[in-house]
C-alpha cells in the first residue's frame, strides 16, 4: 500500500449561485466509534433536534514521541519543501511516512494560494502530483479549524466529487494515509456497492472528508443520509471528465446543498481548460487562483514510445507475441470499444496468459478485485477502456499498449501516462490500422513531434499456438 500510495506526489452559465458518478470499496479511516451523535434523518426539524454532543479525540497507540526535527529536508535551489509551509506536524508526519519531502511543481503552486484560503482552479494531467496537492490544503484547512460544537452524523466538513468509482477510492485511500496521525474520518460513496453498508458508516462515527460519484452522493443527499450545509471545503476533481460523462446536472443539484461559494473554500481541476470547464469555474469559485502544469512533460519525457503499423487481423497475434515473447510482467491494454476490449480479454485468457477486463460492464466487486491483483502481480494483463483507465493508478506498469488508436488525443496522453510514473521510465506501443490510423497526425500535433511507425517482424505476426 505504501508503496502505491506512493504515486500521489510524483506526479495527476448559471445565473446566479443558488441556482448552482462509474464508481469502489467504500474506505473509512482507522478511528474509534465516537461520542453518540443524533441523525439528521431522524428527526423532521433540525432546529428543534438534540445535538450531538462535542466529539473525544479517538484513541491513540501509544508510540515514541514525534517531532518535526526527526524530518530533516536539506533546501535545494529550484525545489519547494513541505517544510517551507505552515503544516500541522501531523500531517508533516505523514508525509514524512510517504517519503517525500519536495513539492511537484502544481503541488507548490497550488498550496501556496490555497493555504492562505484562495479558492483554485487547476489544469493539471494524471501524474502530477494533484491528489495530494488538495489533500493536503484541505487537511490543513479541517486540522487548522476547530469543528463545529453541535453537528450530526452525516454531515462532512469537505467535500470531494470525482468521476469514477475507482478515481474516488485512490482519493479515498490517499486521504486515509495523509491523514494517519489525525482525528479526521475519511469516507467514501460510490454507485455498484451495497447502499446498506454506505449508510452504516455514517451512524458509526463522524463524517470529516467524504469522497464520492455525483450519483451516488446525490442518493445519499435526497434520501436525508448526508447533508452539505457544513461543507468548508469542496473540491471537484477531472471537471472536464465529469462534463464528457454527463455529471455536471448532478454536481449542480450537489452544490445547491453546500454553502454559497463566498462561505466556502472551492477547488477545481481538470486535465483541459475548455470554455465549458471556465464557465463552471466562473459560477462555483470567488477569485480563484488559476495554476496550469503543462501536459507535454507527462506526455512523453519519460515514456518510449512506438507505433506499429498492422493489418487489423494482425493486432492480437502481434500484442500476443509481444507480451509472451518479452516475457512482460504487467502490462495494459487499451481498446476504444467495451466488446473489443472483452474479445481480447477472452482470447489472452484462453492462449494462457493471464488478463482480465475493465470496463463499465464488469460488475463492481469484481473490478475492485481486478485492481487489487493487478496491483499484487497476481494478473499479468489488465484490458481496459478509456473511462475505466483514468481510475488506474498503479505502480511498475512496463508497457501500455494502444491495441486502437483513441479518437481524442488527450485519451493518448492519459493511456501512455500509466507507464512511467514515480521517475520511472515506461515503454508505450501502439498498433495503427486501416481502421485508426487517421488519429496518428492529431497525437503528434498534440505531442510536438513525429512518432515513427514501425514493420513489426514477421516472427511476431504468427498465430498462438492453440490458434493454429
Amino acid at each position: 500500500m505504501l508503496k502505491a500510495l506512493k504515486n500521489i506526489f510524483q506526479k495527476e452559465s448559471e445565473p446566479t449561485e443558488q441556482a448552482k458518478e462509474s464508481p469502489v470499496t467504500p474506505q473509512v479511516s482507522r478511528s474509534e466509534p465516537e461520542t453518540p451523535a443524533v441523525s439528521k434523518k431522524t428527526v423532521r426539524n433540525k432546529s428543534v433536534a438534540k445535538k450531538a454532543r462535542p466529539r473525544k479525540a479517538k484513541p491513540e497507540t501509544i508510540q515514541p514521541p514525534w517531532s518535526l526535527e526527526d524530518f530533516v529536508v536539506e533546501p535545494v535551489e529550484g525545489k519547494v519543501r513541505f517544510h517551507d509551509f505552515a503544516l500541522a506536524p501531523e500531517l508533516m508526519h505523514a508525509i514524512q511516512d510517504l517519503g517525500f519531502p519536495y513539492c511537484t511543481p502544481i503541488q507548490a503552486q497550488v498550496l501556496g494560494h490555497t493555504l492562505a484560503g484562495k479558492d483554485a482552479i487547476g489544469r493539471a494531467q494524471t501524474g502530477t502530483g494533484k491528489t495530494a496537492a488538495f489533500l493536503i490544503s484541505t487537511i490543513s484547512q479541517l486540522t487548522q479549524t476547530r469543528p463545529p460544537d453541535e453537528r450530526y452524523m452525516g454531515e462532512p466538513r469537505a467535500l470531494i466529487i470525482a468521476p469514477t468509482r475507482e478515481l474516488v477510492v485512490q482519493i479515498a485511500n490517499d486521504a486515509i494515509a495523509l491523514t494517519k496521525y489525525t482525528n479526521l474520518n475519511v469516507m467514501s460513496f460510490v454507485g455498484g456497492m451495497d447502499f446498506d453498508k454506505q449508510r452504516r458508516q455514517l451512524e458509526s462515527r463522524y463524517c470529516d472528508i467524504l469522497v464520492a460519484t455525483p450519483g451516488r452522493l446525490l442518493d445519499f443527499n435526497q434520501r436525508g443520509e448526508v447533508h452539505l450545509d457544513m461543507v468548508e471545503v469542496l473540491v471537484l476533481d477531472e471537471a472536464d471528465r465529469m462534463l464528457d460523462m454527463g455529471f455536471i446536472p448532478q454536481v449542480r443539484q450537489i452544490i445547491r446543498q453546500t454553502p454559497h461559494k463566498e462561505e466556502r473554500q472551492t477547488l477545481l481541476f481538470s486535465a483541459t481548460f475548455t470554455e465549458d470547464v471556465m464557465n463552471l469555474s466562473k459560477q462555483w469559485t470567488t477569485d480563484p487562483a488559476i495554476v496550469e502544469i503543462e501536459p507535454e512533460h507527462v506526455a512523453s519525457d519519460s515514456i518510449e514510445q512506438h507505433v506499429f503499423a498492422v493489418a487489423g487481423s494482425d493486432k492480437y497475434k502481434l500484442l500476443y507475441n509481444l507480451i509472451q515473447n518479452n516475457n512482460w510482467p504487467r502490462v495494459i491494454v487499451f481498446a476504444n470499444r467495451k466488446d473489443e476490449v472483452r474479445r481480447i480479454e477472452e482470447r489472452l485468457t484462453r492462449d494462457g496468459i493471464s488478463a482480465a477486463q475493465m470496463s463499465g460492464d464488469v460488475a463492481q466487486h469484481k473490478r475492485i478485485r481486478v485492481l487489487e491483483d493487478f496491483r499484487s502481480g497476481r494478473l499479468r494483463v489488465l484490458v481496459a477502456t478509456d473511462v475505466a483507465g483514468r481510475g488506474i493508478h498503479v505502480d511498475d506498469i512496463s508497457h501500455v499498449v494502444n491495441f486502437t488508436l483513441p479518437e481524442d488525443p488527450d485519451d493518448y496522453v492519459h493511456r501512455i501516462g500509466r507507464t512511467g510514473r514515480a521517475g520511472t521510465t515506461g515503454v508505450s506501443i501502439s498498433f495503427a490500422g486501416e481502421d485508426d490510423a487517421y488519429a496518428l497526425p492529431a497525437i503528434e500535433e498534440l505531442l510536438g513531434h513525429k512518432i515513427q511507425c514501425e514493420t513489426p517482424p514477421e516472427d511476431l505476426l504468427v498465430a498462438p499456438p492453440k490458434s493454429r
